[in-house]
């Protein structure tokens, strides 16, 4: 099976691809720049594989939590290159993504994914990892304030050591580890797209693989609310 996955949902601009058992990937932390950088780093991936885009089984995208406009880039790339070649797509939560990342990187059982989502909250979750070897949510995915955690998260108990993952952990790390006592992760920072990738196989045989106009973004956070500055 041959899958390219991409992510832009967070600050890093992230693809990979699964090719005949072998992987190559490229992260770059370019906010703002997602857009211009997707394409070309695609493009560079399957060049250096020798793979064409209709050699591809599916695309895998970072569904989200994220950067509002970041998982719409992602989104609708993946969608663009699908319906190009006639593939059908994946979503994979990009919290689930950094919590594969520390399975993987640090050989965590139980993992607490936190995004920094901005106006002061994170997108949250709560993983353990399965007989697969794939990480699984046991909660919900949130966005919350760092110490208002919901009680469905904070009464979760876990029996091995708790790894912490994501810019969450960084920018709120007080405040979370009052609620959610874990370790903290300092180098697994943001989802990546080779961590999306362990996901694809189960999904393909499962057939949660979808046609690229059902492909969906997930924003956990759906309204947000703007106040108008005083004199504007």
């Amino acid at each position: 099976m041959i899958f390219l996955a991409l992510d832009t949902s967070t600050e890093a601009c992230s693809v990979a691809l699964s090719y005949h058992g072998q992987l190559l990937a490229l992260d770059e932390v370019c906010p703002q720049q997602h857009s211009k950088r997707i394409l070309p780093m695609v493009q560079q991936l399957l060049s250096d594989a020798g793979i064409s885009l209709n050699q591809l089984n599916g695309i895998v995208f970072g569904r989200g939590p994220g950067s509002f406009t970041g998982v719409r880039i992602g989104v609708s790339v993946a969608q663009g290159l699908a319906f190009g070649v006639d593939v059908p797509l994946y979503g994979v939560s990009t919290l689930a993504a950094m919590a594969q990342a520390a399975a993987k990187l640090r050989d965590s059982k139980q993992v607490i994914a936190a995004i920094d989502a901005r106006m002061a909250e994170v997108y949250l979750a709560a993983y353990a990892l399965n007989e697969q070897g794939l990480m699984q949510a046991i909660s919900s995915e949130v966005a919350a304030k760092p110490d208002n955690l919901p009680a469905a998260i904070t009464a979760l108990s876990f029996n091995t050591e708790v790894l912490g993952v994501g810019t969450g952990w960084q920018t709120y790390a007080n405040e979370l580890h009052a609620v959610m006592p874990a370790n903290i992760a300092t180098d697994i920072l943001y989802p990546s797209a080779q961590f999306m990738l362990p996901f694809a196989n189960s999904a393909w045989q499962n057939g949660h693989f979808v046609a690229a106009e059902q492909a969906e973004p997930v924003y956990v956070r759906d309204e947000v609310t703007w106040q108008k500055l005083p004199g504007r």
